[in-house]
């Protein structure tokens, strides 16, 4: 069976999308109470983890990694990415809220570094997929216990997704968070914002 065709029967969906290697894993350890593999090189999680709450219609996805993968052939790599793509758009209209993760510690440079090869980078070409595809997307900005300048570092992440700096105007869209010792709350209550607007309240209790 396809791996990207396991997902439950829910109609309502919460999704994680990002490259490998910048704490997804983590991150939806945090988010469910339960713990999934994860690895300290890139490209562990090769295909969707979904959790879901029996009594509930409801799941969150940990998509796989896209980019680089250690030990990954390239068509691999460009084929996990075309999954990925095609997931979401099978399932956008149950999507509520997407949550784009980054590294924030090295995700400016690894934008400038593939628009100096004017490629669009993935993380700019995911963002702007989701929102054409009319899906609320919320950045985690993840490791920021390893960033200095944070809101320097913030501002610039707006400026290269196209969005007006200053970060601090677009809280239900960035999100700075530290997942590993738990500090998601900006996540949070990014994602419960956007639940809110959909009339989903009944959801805010797995994101409280």
């Amino acid at each position: 069976m396809d791996p990207f065709e396991t997902r439950p029967d829910r109609e309502a969906e919460v999704v994680l999308v990002g490259r490998s290697n910048v704490g997804k894993s983590t991150l939806m350890r945090e988010l469910t109470g339960h713990r999934f593999e994860t690895g300290g090189k890139p490209g562990v999680t090769r295909e969707p983890n979904h959790y879901d709450w029996a009594s509930e219609d409801f799941v969150i996805t940990d998509l796989p990694g896209f980019g680089f993968m250690s030990g990954v052939e390239a068509d691999r790599q460009e084929q996990i990415k075309t999954d990925i793509v095609q997931y979401l758009e099978a399932h956008a209209d149950q999507v509520l809220v997407a949550i784009l993760v980054v590294d924030g510690k090295s995700v400016i440079d690894i934008i400038d570094r593939h628009s100096r090869r004017e490629e669009i980078p993935y993380d700019v070409e995911m963002f702007h997929f989701l929102r054409e595809l009319d899906v609320p997307t919320v950045v985690a900005v993840n490791k920021m216990d390893k960033v200095d300048d944070r809101d320097d570092r913030l501002d610039e992440l707006c400026d290269r997704l196209g969005l007006l700096p200053p970060w601090k105007q677009w809280q239900d869209t960035i999100a700075p968070i530290k997942a590993k010792s738990g500090k998601i709350e900006s996540l949070t209550a990014a994602v419960g914002t956007h639940l809110h607007d959909q009339k989903r309240d009944d959801l805010l209790k797995f994101f409280s």
